[in-house]
């Protein structure tokens, strides 16, 4: 069970991390990193929880195939945070979720914890307690956001990069041990 939440949990802090040290390139001032911890918080433990919701119906409702319509849905995540560059994008979300109020700060808290929407889609496959897996994203969230956001000027470009790049691999790698748990067992 350790084992599993470490690799569900490790991978969302690493991308958790460097959506963070991204903000923090700008030094922003306590208040706005205390805004952005309290909706990355927010939405990190949010979205395993919506995920679930849509994933319990879903997969009652296709049945044997949901295991691995899961497993695919962890996998594509995780080799698109690996390979595709979303750098442009991100940083306007970025700016946006910054200064963002309402409505925008909302939006763009989801589009920064899709990563945890998938992992909750998958958490039936997991077996893991759905109150621990949220508690430690949300322990790690808080950790991993302000660490970035007091270190992202710091640290530079092509280490936060690593980090999401690293974050993806995981996952990845997490799907594909699913996937074979599946296979063999």
């Amino acid at each position: 069970m350790v084992a599993k939440l470490l690799a569900l949990v490790l991978p969302l802090g690493l991308d958790s991390f460097a959506i963070a040290a991204a903000i923090g390139l700008s030094r922003p001032d306590r208040a706005i990193r205390r805004r952005v911890v309290g909706i990355m918080v927010t939405f990190e433990m949010g979205m395993p929880l919506i995920g679930v919701a849509i994933g319990a119906p879903l997969g009652h409702l296709i049945g044997d195939a949901a295991t691995y319509v899961a497993i695919a849905g962890l996998l594509c995540f995780g080799l698109y945070t690996l390979f595709f560059d979303r750098e442009e994008q991100e940083e306007e979300s970025l700016e946006r979720l910054v200064e963002g109020r309402g409505l925008k700060a909302i939006t763009l808290g989801i589009s920064v914890s899709l990563d945890e929407f998938a992992i909750g889609f998958t958490l039936g496959l997991l077996r893991l307690p759905l109150v621990i897996v949220v508690a430690a994203i949300g322990a790690q969230t808080v950790i991993v956001s302000a660490l970035g956001l007091s270190l992202g000027h710091r640290i530079g470009e092509r280490v936060r990069e690593g980090a999401e790049r690293l974050a993806g691999a995981v996952l990845s790698a997490l799907a594909l041990v699913l996937l074979a748990e599946q296979l063999l067992g």
